[in-house]
């Protein structure tokens, strides 16, 4: 359907005329001199709580430049207010050293004693215990699937691709002699 049509030839499209761009509403930068909108906030000073100035962009910087926050106050407070601030206003404290949970191992240098020998197989024997329990336990596929391919649960993936190919050639249409 085009426009030419019997439907649209009566129809007008109602559109108005862009007329000249309406004046910013909104107050006006309260620097001396300057006309632009006042579109930031600046305190107007300590006494004056909820008071702001208005000023645009510029005179906004300028005026917080120069602004001291903290008037009426000595050095003193102000320098112990800046000196927490850098740290959060939290005492940080030192962390306690603590015991060791575990035996060390022992050294490499081979020691006649009895001590030292046990030492050493209480050690490896302790190695062993945490490494079992770090060892991640197979949910019930993974435990089937390598049952299915009859592989022990610590095979490595290079054991699981070879096995799985085997399989995969002995159970295929295509791959078997027979």
């Amino acid at each position: 359907m085009t426009s030419d049509t019997k439907i649209f030839v009566g129809l007008k499209p109602i559109r108005k005329k862009a007329g000249p761009a309406p004046a910013t509403a909104g107050p006006r930068c309260q620097w001396d001199g300057c006309e632009k909108a006042g579109t930031h906030r600046a305190p107007v000073g300590r006494d004056g709580e909820g008071l702001y100035l208005l000023f645009c962009v510029e005179h906004v910087r300028v005026y917080n430049a120069g602004y001291n926050y903290a008037t009426g106050q000595s050095e003193g407070p102000t320098a112990r207010y800046q000196k927490e601030a850098v740290s959060g206003a939290r005492v940080t404290q030192g962390q306690a050293a603590r015991a060791a949970t575990e035996m060390p191992l022992p050294s490499t240098q081979r020691s006649g004693s009895a001590k030292a020998v046990n030492a050493r197989k209480n050690a490896a024997e302790r190695q062993a215990q945490k490494a079992d329990l770090q060892k991640r336990k197979l949910k019930v596929l993974e435990a089937r699937a390598f049952e299915t391919l009859g592989l022990a649960e610590d095979a490595s993936a290079e054991d699981i691709r070879r096995r799985y190919k085997e399989k995969l050639k002995m159970h295929h249409p295509l791959g078997s002699s027979s």
